[in-house]
């Protein structure tokens, strides 16, 4: 195989070049909570995205890729199991701005039982993430998690208009840390994440 031909084969697994591929930052993670990654079309190519990654460390979680979903396909998505959704998203003063109606109250009694939730994480820019979010119906009945008190995003890669600004990959290991409470139990997601981001560091100096 040619150096050209390698460059452009694909790893089925990340779905990267083979010569950027990300496996080897991979680390299978089990999880109380499930994950469920709403991914925009417009980051499934981007090359510093983290969802990906985040996606194979977790094998239990699902990744959709859309902007605006079916709404029985959400549906089904969001409550499959029996699972209680649960969005990883701040109330934002551009939800106000669209009109959107104010979450609901989260019922802190569903924080005790980890293994009935099923978080939903949207993977896209700030404004992407809101249109999403204004788009989907069903997004905006769900309660909401909003992380707190949380050290500076790593995700040197990419521009962030504020240092809590994290990746997709750093806010669902600080969400899944928190509900489950067992942090050391995905200090891997953050080690692979550390070897992600060096690497894309590399080839953007290349």
């Amino acid at each position: 195989m040619t150096t050209t031909e390698s460059r452009r084969a694909t790893c089925a697994a990340c779905l990267r070049a083979q010569s950027a591929c990300i496996c080897r930052f991979v680390t299978p993670l089990d999880s109380q909570v499930e994950l469920l990654v709403l991914q925009h079309p417009l980051e499934v190519h981007n090359a510093k995205n983290s969802a990906r990654l985040l996606h194979l460390c977790l094998p239990s979680s699902r990744l959709l890729v859309g902007e605006a979903f079916p709404a029985v396909e959400l549906e089904t998505a969001l409550h499959a199991d029996g699972r209680t959704p649960l969005l990883l998203y701040p109330r934002t003063a551009g939800e106000a701005e669209l009109g959107l109606p104010a979450p609901p109250m989260l019922d802190p009694s569903l924080l005790a039982a980890p293994g009935r939730l099923r978080l939903v994480l949207l993977d896209a820019t700030w404004r992407k993430s809101r249109k999403m979010l204004y788009l989907n119906s069903s997004l905006q009945a769900l309660p909401r998690l909003a992380l707190q008190d949380l050290p500076p995003s790593a995700y040197r890669i990419r521009k962030a208009h504020a240092p809590d600004q994290l990746s997709s990959l750093e806010a669902a290991a600080y969400a899944l840390s928190q509900l489950e409470n067992r942090p050391e139990h995905y200090a891997p997601l953050f080690a692979g994440f550390a070897g992600f981001v060096e690497q894309q560091s590399q080839r953007f100096r290349a």
